[in-house]
């Protein structure tokens, strides 16, 4: 008759509770298409309990020695990893101190057009920008059916989502009922909230609108030049999800397809906040793609929903990057979120690089933040990021499908950004786990049966 002691059994328990895990992990990995996390994940559901299992049942001279060594090292280290444990200074937050004028970004400079009076006069005043954005313009095109991974199908969706989310632009501000309805301002902040969610927000906070906000000078259509003369006191920044398998497909069409989507799920949840708010006597504008005066990553983090990593996208503390953003500004008294900074993102992001190691134009640094208009920042280069773009015709998006945080809102990958935030050994050893999982460089998810239309044969 076989009798387990007291080491046996915890032993044992161990054992099974690493199989256990291991295998519902597994389970979790399939569910989610992720096939190398599920083939390493299974190996290790029958492999790392099999020194637990065997030293539980098997008799040898210097068991119980050997035995408390293997219980105590595992349990020890779970608890190490587990600990809110720092051993080094957090790294310092940062704020910007002066507004950007829109034209000067990559999607303004994008849009101006060879000969005309309005590209002229963007490149006499900066000629520095001239030589890489020409770089740009002559690879196919965003969209185009010569550029690199042209779908007929895809590119049709998207511009059909963008086509959408234009004429949402002209009504992004209103007339505003003339009897403003009295309002306290924490219950509304409440109901802005869960009605921001209601409609399809996977976060929404709250912020002052502060100068650092705003744009200078508008840079896009027919704004194209005009100062930006906001003068509401708060601003709502809101975040959409974009979907983890199309976000995975990157740089194939299908993530700008969720890009489109989402963009114009975003503009819609906006657009209709903001009038919401005019029809309680308030005056409210929308924030949407292609028709900012607010710089919507910076609104956000502001509201605490997120901060701004390696990649230059905001980082939120369940998806990561995997979101996309509008903004409302207002009058409506309201009760702002208070942002608190958190370092521990930051310190991932200086840990991980895993962004910048697949980045397929290299244009994500790899190094240390450094100053840039007064805040502690990565800085990407956003023009030779623009020209994959258009040589390959869509919006890439490997960075965001290959952070660590970017992974499902589940048990699992919650647990691990618990443990991310409250532990910095755990911090240092995240990135490593990750690339063990799913790949140094993981390589695109592959389309979906239903994106895959085949090409009509010609008869002969």
């Amino acid at each position: 008759m076989l009798v387990l002691s007291t080491i046996d059994i915890l032993l044992l328990a161990t054992g099974a509770l690493l199989l256990v895990g291991c295998a519902a992990a597994g389970i979790v990995s399939k569910l989610e298409k992720e096939q190398t996390a599920l083939r390493r994940f299974l190996a290790a559901a029958f492999s790392v309990p099999v020194p637990f299992v065997l030293t539980g049942l098997l008799a040898f001279p210097g068991k119980g020695i050997l035995g408390w060594i293997l219980f105590g090292s595992f349990w020890g280290i779970v608890v190490l990893l587990i600990l809110p444990i720092r051993f080094t200074l957090p790294p310092p937050d940062g704020v910007p101190t002066a507004r950007i004028d829109e034209r000067d970004t990559i999607f303004s400079r994008a849009s101006l057009e060879t000969g005309t009076a309005r590209f002229d006069e963007y490149y006499r005043r900066h000629p520095e920008n001239l030589e890489a954005d020409n770089r740009f313009r002559e690879q196919p095109g965003l969209l185009s059916s010569r550029s690199r991974e042209a779908d007929r199908f895809a590119f049709a969706a998207v511009e059909a989502g963008f086509m959408a989310e234009e004429h949402l632009r002209f009504i992004t501000d209103g007339p505003v009922s003339e009897e403003p309805v009295p309002v306290d301002p924490e219950q509304i902040t409440a109901y802005l909230r869960n009605l921001a969610r209601y409609l399809g927000a996977h976060s929404a906070g709250f912020s002052f609108l502060r100068e650092v906000h705003l744009y200078t000078v508008g840079g896009r259509r027919e704004w194209y030049g005009n100062p930006v003369k906001n003068t509401h006191t708060y601003a709502i920044a809101l975040s959409v999800e974009m979907d983890f398998q199309m976000t995975r497909q990157g740089p194939k069409p299908g993530t700008v397809m969720e890009t489109a989507r989402q963009y114009l799920r975003a503009a819609e949840i906006a657009v209709q906040l903001a009038d919401f708010i005019r029809r309680l006597g308030y005056s409210a504008r929308a924030h949407i793609s292609s028709h900012y005066e607010v710089i919507c990553p910076l609104v956000a983090r502001d509201a605490g929903l997120g901060e701004i990593g390696r990649m230059g996208l905001l980082m939120t503390p369940r998806i990561g990057p995997r979101v996309r953003l509008a903004a409302v500004s207002t009058d409506l008294p309201l009760v702002v979120d208070t942002r608190s900074f958190d370092s521990t993102m930051i310190e991932f992001c200086e840990i991980c690089r895993k962004c910048a190691a697949v980045c397929p134009s290299g244009s994500i640094p790899r190094g240390a933040r450094s100053e840039d208009n007064g805040a502690l920042r990565w800085r990407i280069n956003a023009e030779s990021c623009y020209t994959y773009w258009c040589t390959v015709g869509t919006d890439c998006g490997r960075c965001m499908a290959v952070c660590p945080y970017s992974h499902p809102d589940n048990l699992m990958h919650n647990t691990v950004r618990f443990l991310i935030k409250h532990s910095e050994l755990f911090r240092r050893l995240a990135p490593l786990l990750d690339d063990l999982l799913y790949g140094g460089t993981p390589k695109p998810l592959k389309p979906a049966a239903w994106q895959r239309v085949p090409a009509k044969q010609s008869k002969d």
